[in-house]
């Protein structure tokens, strides 16, 4: 049986010129063999100066569109987002010794978009979004405790929470992918694709 695809490349790689099909198809795997959160990625930001930050999101939702994570508007990551519309992800599977790169422009979901997901998040998690001012500093614990808790009292209906203005979903367009294998002395594999100007996905080899 022939273990490489058409590029000379493992098997996994497939033979795709749609990107989002082998990403899709990778996190199905990840889904398979990773224990915890195969939908974890690191999600690189800037400010308007250029200076870099990274954390782990979760992402919720992907298609032709892009890909989806949500979080508070005025957290680091979306003040920066406000002011810089341009990110990159990176999603690593132990399990799979696989990675993708993500790069792209960011916009915001419509309020309906996020609405729905918000509705379909639990209620303490509804809450939080409320009590909790996202990467803003804190003088104590139970400051954020005492907020959840007034906040319970406030929405004590767990069916009728409305989603905050300032919590919602960014959206990435990707421009680029890339997909990387990890090979035997360092010798990997990485296959990128990246859009040109007509949107048609245009595929390449890299070097290790």
């Amino acid at each position: 049986m022939n273990q490489k695809n058409s590029l000379g490349l493992n098997h996994c790689f497939l033979d795709l010129e749609d990107p989002i099909k082998l990403f899709g198809a990778w996190m199905d795997d990840a889904k398979k063999s990773e224990p915890n959160d195969p939908n974890a990625l690191s999600l690189a930001t800037s400010t308007k100066d250029n200076f870099p930050s990274v954390r782990i999101v979760l992402l919720k939702e992907f298609n032709h569109n892009g890909l989806v994570f949500y979080t508070n508007l005025n957290s680091q990551k979306g003040n920066e987002l406000k002011e810089n519309p341009k990110a990159a992800m990176c999603f690593h599977w132990k399990s799979l010794l696989r990675q993708i790169r993500v790069s792209g422009t960011v916009t915001q979901v419509e309020d309906v978009v996020a609405d729905q997901y918000y509705n379909s998040r639990g209620y303490e998690s509804r809450i939080g979004a409320w009590a909790s001012k996202q990467s803003k500093e804190l003088n104590n614990r139970d400051e954020l405790m005492n907020s959840i808790k007034e906040f319970k009292q406030k929405y004590n209906d767990e069916n009728k929470v409305p989603r905050p203005s300032h919590w919602s979903g960014w959206n990435l367009s990707p421009l680029s992918f890339e997909f990387w294998l990890d090979g035997d002395s360092r010798i990997h594999e990485r296959l990128k694709y990246t859009i040109d100007k007509n949107g048609n996905w245009i595929k390449s080899l890299l070097n290790p």
